[in-house]
């Protein structure tokens, strides 16, 4: 369903699904837990300075996040996960986020 294709930019692969729609590759997890791991075309946050998205193509980027719902616009529809405060960490085309619990 996606493929890779490296013509953008040499750190930054791009993801695309079965209809051409770009995507980033997603992995939100806790030292016990995994709560998505997939691709996604926008996820939502909140950090010290409010709210956010990160699309494709987003430059490199590490926040603290906030206690907030982590809104993930993924192929089989809009995810909602209540987070309490984490890291994310953005780099090419790939979101990290690693919750506290």
């Amino acid at each position: 369903m996606f493929g890779k294709n490296n013509s953008h930019r040499k750190d930054q692969p791009e993801v695309k699904d079965a209809n051409g729609k770009l995507a980033v590759e997603l992995k939100v997890y806790s030292a016990y837990k995994s709560y998505f791991d997939g691709f996604a075309y926008s996820v939502s946050a909140e950090n010290h300075t409010g709210p956010f998205d990160i699309l494709p193509r987003h430059h490199n980027f590490m926040t603290l996040v906030k206690p907030c719902d982590l809104v993930i616009d993924a192929p089989d529809g809009k995810q909602t996960i209540p987070i309490g405060q984490g890291l994310m960490h953005v780099k090419a085309n790939r979101i990290v986020v690693f919750l506290d619990s």
